[in-house]
């Protein structure tokens, strides 16, 4: 087994904690829908890979929902995120001091998001400056589980996808890295923490 040098994180249920089956139900709830169209599923997407911008991410939804304000829309929207605990910040900031590994955040996203997260989490810049690179799936126009988004990452960053250690909470993104060469971890955020890393994963260290 090769040695770990590079560890490239997640950051939803990773380093910031999500509510996604409440913000799924919110939304289905608001949209007095049973299930997610196909329109909305791919849009969603579209814009998780910045190939639209915010303005017709939202008018599409005010078009498909007019009852609906902008703001309840936007609410809606940003109701997954949740808190970022002080603890995963101390984490990542004394790994980018060791200088042990190169640290890569990948994380599926999209700007309004982002722009929640910059106005909420009051130390953003300092989590983002701890990385050596900080990839936003709106930003390079790529996102998980595609493995054209892994294969970026190795070639931008001249990497051996042996040598890494991927970590996302999401099942399909985590195949694709095993499929690829990657050493993973599928961390189950309802049972497992980041700072646990290196006694869950000890066997890499």
């Amino acid at each position: 087994m090769s040695e770990i040098k590079t560890l490239i994180f997640d950051f939803g249920d990773v380093f910031i904690n999500l509510d996604k089956q409440g913000a799924m139900q919110h939304a289905l709830n608001l949209f007095e829908l049973d299930a997610f169209t196909q329109e909305i599923i791919a849009i969603n997407s579209l814009y998780e890979q910045g190939l639209i911008s915010t303005e017709e991410f939202l008018e599409f939804y005010q078009d498909s929902f007019p009852k609906l304000s902008k703001g309840t829309i936007l609410s809606a929207w940003n109701e997954i995120l949740r808190d970022f605990p002080n603890h995963r910040l101390e984490f990542i900031q004394n790994l980018a001091q060791d200088k042990q590994y190169q640290l890569i955040l990948l994380s599926n996203t999209n700007e309004l998001h982002i722009d929640w997260i910059k106005e909420q989490v009051i130390f953003y810049e300092d989590f983002k400056s701890c990385f050596d690179k900080f990839y936003l799936s709106h930003e390079i126009g790529l996102r998980k589980p595609n493995s054209n988004i892994f294969q970026f990452v190795l070639h931008e960053n001249q990497l051996k996808a042996s040598e890494c250690l991927f970590i996302d909470d999401t099942k399909d993104n985590t195949d694709t890295a095993d499929k690829m060469g990657f050493q993973t971890w599928n961390i189950d955020e309802t049972s497992e923490d980041i700072t646990d890393l290196f006694s869950i994963k000890k066997e890499l260290f």
